[in-house]
């Protein structure tokens, strides 16, 4: 993930606004366009932020995700008719320093409502270890340095913290529908409670608190759990990890007891079975819920994170 900023071409601009919005035509998934409906129209910058808009939202809203089902959002690039469609609905609601061209496109947008997600819970500073369980922890080589961690969905209680300000802000934003809008919050802020539960108690005795991840996208829900997430890559999926790293990381296994080296449904499983195969242990998918697609395990973020509660239970060794 490349956090730098870099502004979208005024060449992008133009082309969008030449592109006229009426020559935006539906098409089918979730990046059909939304100008013109009579409905309250939310650009959402990816999955988890579409999610929150959708059962927000409910009949009230038409929601287009600017990220396709199977994309890696870290990639996404925003195209002319992406910023054209952005300029015409009645609010976006997208995570800061996940997708530096989204932030670009809403920062030059018009659109009158702007929901920052990262600005309606706290941010931490993770690396690509995070938590203080794993065996001789201050000794770690290969660690990469700490930055803002936006992955803050796969902690139910920050997500919930999310959904609590998404619903104030679309109440603000469409007062006609604000009681609607406030019953949906609750009812989706009591099932992210119970999913905590569900995870506290999960959790709350395993054979080690220590896992492997390709990819730091985890260290809140190690965080909110008492466990250690050790990542081969840091916040980008797609670094590569050093020859100390790995090293590291095998020896460290093998200290702790781990068995299992997760890897994601959106990236590549190469970096993980090849880990796995060189210390002898097994593979699993922890799903970061960045986008649901046919090889996802469940068909929407509560059923995922399930799938997730029970391969960390697997791999941890829970009584």
């Amino acid at each position: 993930m490349n956090i730098g900023r870099r502004l979208v071409p005024v060449a992008a601009i133009s082309a969008a606004t030449a592109l006229g919005l009426g020559t935006l035509t539906a098409c089918s998934g979730a990046t059909a366009a939304v100008a013109g409906t009579d409905k309250f129209d939310v650009v959402a910058s990816f999955y988890p932020m579409a999610f929150l808009a959708e059962r927000i939202g409910g009949d009230h809203v038409h929601v287009t995700s600017l990220t396709s089902p199977g994309q890696e959002p870290h990639d996404l690039e925003i195209s002319p008719r992406q910023i054209a469609m952005l300029q015409d609905s009645d609010a976006v609601l997208y995570l800061k320093n996940l997708q530096p061209s989204v932030d670009d496109a809403v920062a030059q947008s018009p659109v009158r409502t702007k929901i920052d997600a990262a600005s309606l819970t706290t941010l931490e500073a993770h690396g690509n270890e995070v938590g203080g369980h794993a065996a001789a922890h201050d000794g770690h080589k290969g660690e990469e340095p700490a930055g803002k961690d936006p992955h803050l969905w796969v902690d139910p209680v920050r997500y919930a913290q999310v959904a609590e300000g998404v619903g104030k802000a679309f109440e603000k934003a469409d007062p006609k529908h604000a009681a609607d809008y406030r019953k949906n919050t609750a009812a989706l802020v009591e099932r992210l409670n119970e999913l905590d539960k569900r995870f506290r108690d999960g959790l709350a005795r395993t054979r080690t608190k220590v896992f492997i991840t390709t990819h730091a996208a985890f260290g809140y829900l190690a965080e909110r759990y008492g466990l250690t997430e050790e990542a081969v890559n840091g916040l980008d999926p797609e670094s590569e990890p050093s020859a100390a790293r790995v090293r590291d990381l095998e020896k460290m296994a093998a200290a702790d007891g781990v068995s299992t080296v997760f890897y994601e449904t959106l990236v590549s499983d190469k970096t993980a079975k090849t880990i796995a195969s060189d210390a002898g242990l097994k593979t699993d998918v922890l799903d970061p819920v960045e986008g649901i697609t046919a090889k996802s395990r469940g068909k929407d973020y509560f059923s995922v994170q399930e799938a997730n509660l029970e391969a960390l239970r697997q791999a941890l060794g829970a009584k």
